[in-house]
């Protein structure tokens, strides 16, 4: 025979310790002391201070530079053709000790180099962007990185401080290169390099900001290069980078002058001739403050061209 609780037992059990542990667990809430971490709150009203804008345009141009070396077709042609180009022309024009200008004249190898330091430049700065940034508005990159927080200014300081960097790398391996394997004497003087580092900054930054205007001149992506890359080479051949500038007829000489490879190339070669080789050029000048002049007017264009006709997204897009 089972046994079987009484039901006013259960109950007044069930009741005393119902009413027992809500007046414990109530009297402990208000006796004990808490043990849940205390929170602090920003004061109401105030926003998480964002990075500052040199902070967001270094991790921009560590990211670009990243991006840049993951791309190795672009920088094997881009490091690799003025070297190579280099070593051509210096091969076959300096054969048997071929000099340039009147005697005892200058090695064809000496002068050759400023005119493929100019092209470096211009590679690393005005076609790198105008492919680049191309591209990335064709695949939608640049449509995405509108709709981030990040201002647009980042951006482009982050493209323009990656092209300084990777035209620094190149210029120390096309200098290298001249020195160690074809005796090219370097220049011994601090005004020598100050030159070289005043006109090799200008035509970065105007190359730079130019590759950023021309980037919108393209109707897609694909066609990029088909629109760029001649215009590069047909400056490269009228701006004395291939051959001797004083050759060229002089409408070609003309045209040249318009463009800012003629005044970089006139600017490096500044650089690397001796001093008697100012009287080679066409004006019999090095002309500073007219190489200064076309490459400071050529940043200036290039920037306001580049804020008036840049485009976040493709042209079929709206």
């Amino acid at each position: 025979m089972s046994t079987t609780t009484p039901p006013t037992e259960h109950t007044a059990g069930h009741t005393a310790g119902h009413t027992d542990g809500h007046t414990a667990g109530h009297t402990d809430a208000h006796t004990a002391p808490t043990t849940e971490p205390t929170v602090r709150r920003a004061p109401q009203g105030t926003a998480a201070a964002l990075p500052s804008l040199a902070r967001v345009a270094w991790a921009r141009t560590v990211l670009e530079l990243r991006q840049f070396f993951r791309e190795r077709d672009a920088v094997v042609f881009i490091f690799a053709y003025p070297l190579i180009m280099l070593a051509i022309f210096a091969t076959v024009f300096g054969q048997g000790g071929a000099t340039v200008g009147p005697e005892p004249g200058i090695p064809f190898a000496q002068y050759f180099l400023p005119g493929m330091v100019a092209t470096g430049v211009m590679l690393s700065s005005f076609q790198n962007l105008a492919l680049s940034i191309a591209v990335e508005r064709d695949e939608g990159g640049l449509k995405r990185l509108r709709g981030t927080p990040m201002p647009p200014a980042a951006y482009f300081l982050g493209k323009i401080g990656s092209v300084l960097l990777t035209s620094a790398i190149q210029m120390v391996l096309l200098i290298g290169l001249g020195s160690l394997a074809f005796g090219i004497d370097l220049p011994t003087t601090a005004d020598k390099w100050l030159t070289f580092a005043w006109v090799f900054v200008l035509g970065t930054a105007a190359g730079a900001v130019c590759g950023v205007a021309f980037s919108s001149v393209p109707r897609s992506g694909r066609s990029a290069s088909a629109v760029v890359t001649p215009i590069v080479l047909v400056l490269q051949f009228i701006s004395g980078v291939f051959f001797i500038f004083n050759d060229l007829p002089t409408w070609m000489q003309r045209v040249a002058e318009i463009f800012p490879l003629k005044w970089l190339a006139q600017g490096m070669r500044s650089v690397f001739l001796p001093e008697e080789a100012e009287a080679f050029e066409v004006s019999g000048s090095w002309q500073h403050e007219a190489t200064a002049a076309v490459l400071v007017a050529y940043l200036v264009v290039g920037l306001v061209l580049g804020v008036r006709t840049f485009r976040w997204q493709r042209r079929d897009d709206g």
